[in-house]
């Protein structure tokens, strides 16, 4: 068994990451941001998830800002602009799932 959360450690002033899973379909990350820290605005040729398992962040899904927040998950279309921002320290997981090539 295996608690997400636990996976990853924050570190002052930074990103964290933690590859779990990725192949040409799908990535499964961790992430722990220290407060304020954050992935700017870009695109992805996959769908994505975030399941935030600490924290909270704002995260912005094409023009829409939204607060996402322990427990809770936010879609983001491949793309999409799409950004993240640390309202206080917050771990999450990040799904990534690519395009079926043949």
């Amino acid at each position: 068994m295996l608690t997400l959360k636990d996976q990853i450690s924050y570190q002052e002033g930074q990103i964290a990451s933690k590859t779990l899973a990725q192949n040409k379909n799908v990535s499964l990350t961790l992430f722990a941001f220290d407060k304020d820290e954050e992935i700017s605005s870009h695109q992805s040729t996959g769908d994505a998830m975030i399941q935030v398992l600490e924290g909270k962040a704002r995260i912005m899904v094409g023009k829409e800002f939204f607060e996402v927040s322990e427990g809770e998950s936010i879609l983001m279309p491949h793309d999409v602009d799409h950004a993240v921002y640390a309202l206080e320290p917050m771990k999450m997981c990040l799904t990534v799932v690519f395009p079926y090539e043949r």
